[in-house]
């Protein structure tokens, strides 16, 4: 009987043979290949095998070449013999390979990486290197990128300032292929969009300074600001001896009111770094647009101002307490009116309308920044040496990006616990809660401008989606078109089913606007309106809304339309569904009426509407300046004259602009004047246009006048003048019989 065992064995090592043999042959192939990259690399020329014709010219010996062994370089086009690849000068467009026999024979390599460990390249050993390290910059001397990482990364731990969220130069430089020696090479020598290295010259060799020396004399200027405030607290800040004199609650007053001057400190210099390190670096060094640096900051000009005037009015009311003959011992007692100031009237707007811009452009930015970083390789260089320093480290691009947005929100926190802690001064607590009470207002406001701003940017990424040709049919037999959507404000938008007739549930995207309901229907990747037995536009004028009976997440949308029309939609859960109810409803109560807002809008009509808006806001505008310059007029009087401060709109601000001279300008009585024939020719314009009404409505009864026969206009008059005649002679008023009216007969002769 035949033996399994040995039969199963005997396969099992015939195909243990054939898996080793083809190992071997794959093996075979990859030193081939390596063999063959190796063959055509040399003195920084990548070579490839090329078929020339008989008169073709070897770059380096100047003999003809044949189509067996022709090399071309694709970096530098030359084209030489395959024995003369060793004698070609070295590749001008492309980083030569990194060989430890250029460095002097007395540092091995070993010695070279520990010697770079130990001193940083601004020292002696650098300098000894500097001629080297010009012809062959970092970026291709290290083998791999993870060797250079781990040199970098190693300088970097000698100090303890490192931020869990700075920036990784792991993410900057990407994933290189250490296998093949010109991974890197080719990465650094890849051309980007944004910008040519050969077109602007900057060396590999500036881009290695040391990051500690990078901005020196600002970050020293900054420490300087802050060595006041290096002390964690109030109470670690001041003497113990001058801290025991304080009862519980005023000391934890002072740590907050501390807390708050150091923190608000904190974030001026984080908007200077953000201002003349990375803004001004990315405009000189890396030389991006103007356009593309706001992007990545916008109103970064606005927000240092607001700040820097709040952070000089609290050090100067710190600098007002500091004790006698002491320049760190202080107590604040009065601190409500500065924050009440910095939170209330114009300064409030002016925090409004920055925050609300940075904070909705805050996403767009932090994806532009990625954007530049993946692809832009002196973004990367100018990016990772900056961040070498010894404060720009814990202050990467996204982490300043990110405090700005979030320092509005640490006020209200701060200002109630120093309200917490003031027991004893009521005009204190009083401006101290008014100050609460307007940041929280404040803070509202803008959650609501960003979110407004959020919407619109997001109704124009729909309206790009639309499809160009979409068009749709309304009731009143007009077609509704994507560029409606651009005059109404998106409120809610969500995904929803459609309950067709044949009881289908169809995906649509849902836009609930200013006074419509629109169904959208997303078709290779962009948006088209459903061809439904209903129009997908759907008016809020008198919509109705009931939920569907038995079904938690169902309802009916009903139209105010003759006849009226009634759609059925589901949500995806119970609480989507009362938010669309709630939403809608609230909606259908503020929906503006047809003559105020047309469901679709003319061409002309929507020109005119543009142009008053425009005109409302120049108006608002100059309402603004002429403020201004009410106030800057009542502050030269209270210069020159010693005079009140008049505010604009109070009581006395007219007599700024009166004169008691006695040739006293004639500037007023001739606007009164204007001002009166201005409304004269408002009052004739209202007669013109009676009049003209008056005359439409005489033509009109003449035209129908003018049918009646000639005849019959003779006889009229014959009788009127007749019955006249009879009147008078009776002693009675001129009367007119049943046959003096246009429907009488004509009189005979």
């Amino acid at each position: 009987p035949p033996n399994f065992f040995s039969i199963a064995t005997s396969k099992r090592e015939k195909r243990q043979k054939e898996e080793r043999n083809k190992e071997k042959e794959r093996m075979r192939e990859r030193e081939k290949e390596a063999r063959d990259r190796e063959a055509r690399y040399s003195n920084g020329h990548l070579f490839t095998s090329l078929t020339v014709s008989g008169t073709t010219l070897c770059s380096a010996c100047n003999k003809s070449i044949t189509a067996k062994e022709a090399l071309s370089c694709p970096t530098c086009s030359v084209t030489i013999h395959n024995r003369c690849r060793d004698t070609l000068p070295n590749c001008a467009k492309m980083k030569q390979r990194f060989s430890f026999s250029t460095i002097p024979l007395y540092f091995s390599s070993l010695f070279f990486l520990f010697l770079l460990f130990l001193f940083p390249p601004s020292s002696y050993i650098y300098s000894l290197l500097a001629p080297m390290m010009r012809e062959r910059p970092s970026s291709a001397i290290y083998h791999s990128d993870n060797l250079r990482q781990s040199l970098l990364g190693s300088r970097r731990g000698r100090s303890g300032l490192s931020l869990s969220k700075s920036v990784s130069t792991n993410n900057i430089t990407g994933n290189l292929n250490d296998d093949s020696p010109l991974g890197l090479r080719r990465i650094l020598s890849q051309s980007t969009d944004s910008l040519n290295f050969r077109n602007r010259a900057m060396s590999m060799e500036s881009l290695n300074d040391e990051g500690k020396t990078y901005y020196t004399s600002m970050l020293e200027e900054m420490e300087i600001e802050g060595r006041d405030f290096e002390a964690d607290s109030w109470s670690m800040a001041v003497d113990s001896g001058y801290l025991q004199t304080h009862r519980k609650d005023i000391i934890k007053r002072q740590d907050v009111i501390y807390e708050l001057i150091q923190t608000e400190l904190h974030h001026v210099r984080t908007l200077r770094i953000m201002e003349r390190v990375f803004r001004q670096g990315m405009l000189e060094e890396v030389q991006l647009e103007p356009g593309v640096v706001h992007a990545i900051f916008p109103c970064l000009d606005r927000l240092t101002a607001i700040h820097a005037r709040f952070l000089a009015q609290l050090l100067t009311r710190r600098n007002h307490s500091l004790q006698p003959g002491s320049t760190y011992n202080f107590t604040i007692h009065q601190l409500g009116d500065v924050l009440l100031e910095q939170f209330s009237g114009q300064c409030a707007d002016e925090m409004r309308k920055t925050y609300a811009e940075f904070c909705s452009r805050h996403l767009k930015a932090v994806k532009l920044y990625k954007e530049l970083l993946a692809r832009d390789k002196r973004f990367q260089y100018f990016i990772r040496r900056v961040c070498r320093g010894h404060l720009l480290r814990r202050h990467g691009v996204q982490e300043c990006i990110l405090l700005v947005t979030q320092r509005i929100t640490k006020y209200p926190v701060l200002i109630q616990r120093i309200l917490d802690n003031t027991k004893d001064n009521e005009e204190e607590a009083s401006c101290l809660a008014q100050s609460l009470t307007q940041i929280r207002e404040l803070l509202t406001s803008v959650d609501q401008q960003v979110m407004e701003l959020e919407r619109t940017q997001r109704l124009q990424e729909i309206r790009a989606r639309l499809d160009p040709r979409a068009e749709a049919k309304v009731r009143d037999g007009g077609l509704f078109r994507g560029g409606e959507l651009l005059r109404r404000r998106l409120i809610h938008e969500g995904m929803l089913l459609w309950k067709t007739p044949g009881s289908r549930l169809k995906d649509v995207q849902v836009l609930l606007m200013t006074d419509i309901l629109v169904f959208l229907q997303e078709k290779d990747q962009r948006f088209i309106f459903p061809c439904l037995d209903k129009s997908p536009v759907l008016s809020l004028q008198n919509l109705m809304i009931r939920e569907i009976a038995n079904q938690e997440r169902g309802l009916f949308l009903i139209s105010d339309s003759s006849p009226p029309e009634m759609y059925e939609v589901h949500a995806a859960s119970k609480d989507d569904k009362n938010t669309w109810i709630r939403l809608i409803q609230h909606t259908v109560r503020s929906c503006p009426s047809r003559e105020e807002f047309p469901l679709i809008e003319t061409e002309d009509k929507a020109l005119l509407r543009r142009l008053k808006a425009d005109i409302q806001q120049k108006d608002r505008e100059v309402l603004e300046l002429l403020q201004e310059r009410v106030t800057l007029f009542s502050d030269l009087a209270e210069v020159t004259g010693g005079q009140e401060i008049m505010l604009p709109g109070g009581p006395n601000s007219r007599n700024l602009f009166r004169a008691d001279m006695p040739q006293v300008p004639l500037g007023e009585r001739l606007l009164t004047d204007a001002i009166a024939e201005g409304e004269g020719l408002v009052v004739w314009e209202k007669v013109k246009k009676i009049g003209r009404v008056i005359d439409r409505r005489m033509e009109s009864k003449f035209l129908s006048f003018k049918k009646i026969s000639t005849k019959a206009i003779i006889g009229v008059i014959i009788n009127w003048a007749r019955h006249l005649h009879v009147g008078r002679r009776r002693g009675a008023g001129p009367t007119v019989g049943r046959r003096s009216g246009i429907v009488g007969k004509p009189f005979k002769k």
